[in-house]
């Protein structure tokens, strides 16, 4: 279920506070295959299943970058802030992988509100503790802090027509 805020403002009041999860996604050999054509990541542990079978993990594994890009499929799935025109991803803070994610593995996004800052030209930052967790293990496969900046909807909004 998706944790809702209607105003930027309502976002301090939950810091620490746990968003919730994502819905389960497969990771399918076919995801990692496509990952790999669009980044020319093409190592074996990641795309050639028979060579993975002897490596280190007994199949193969998704990119790291791949888990971490789902990112932006679990977000508005587990927070979501009204009032806003735009959000916008920022960048990591620090991102670390501490576990594999075979081929065929379901995966979800948690999240947990760190901090909320508010900076110049009236754009907040929230800081998220999104990680994601694969089943049926719980040890994150990911966690990170990260900033979005999020802009508030502009108070009126003048058209021009020509």
């Amino acid at each position: 279920m998706t944790t809702v805020f209607k105003t930027p403002a309502e976002l301090q009041a939950r810091v620490g506070e746990a968003l919730g999860a994502s819905d389960w996604v497969a990771v399918e050999q076919s995801r990692i295959d496509l990952f790999a054509e669009a980044t020319g990541d093409h190592q074996w542990i990641h795309v050639d299943p028979e060579r993975a079978k002897d490596g280190p993990f007994g199949a193969c594994i998704a990119h790291g970058y791949l888990t971490l890009s789902l990112v932006n499929l679990f977000l508005p799935q587990i927070l979501e802030v009204q009032g806003i025109s735009m959000g916008v991803n920022y960048g990591c803070d620090k991102l670390r992988f501490p576990s594999a994610v075979k081929a065929g593995s379901r995966v979800r996004g948690r999240g947990e509100l760190v901090a909320v800052e508010e900076i110049k030209g009236r754009c907040r930052r929230r800081s998220g503790s999104p990680s994601r967790s694969r089943a049926p293990v719980a040890r994150p496969a990911w966690s990170i802090p990260f900033p979005v900046i999020s802009r508030p909807r502009p108070r009126h909004v003048i058209s021009r027509i020509k």
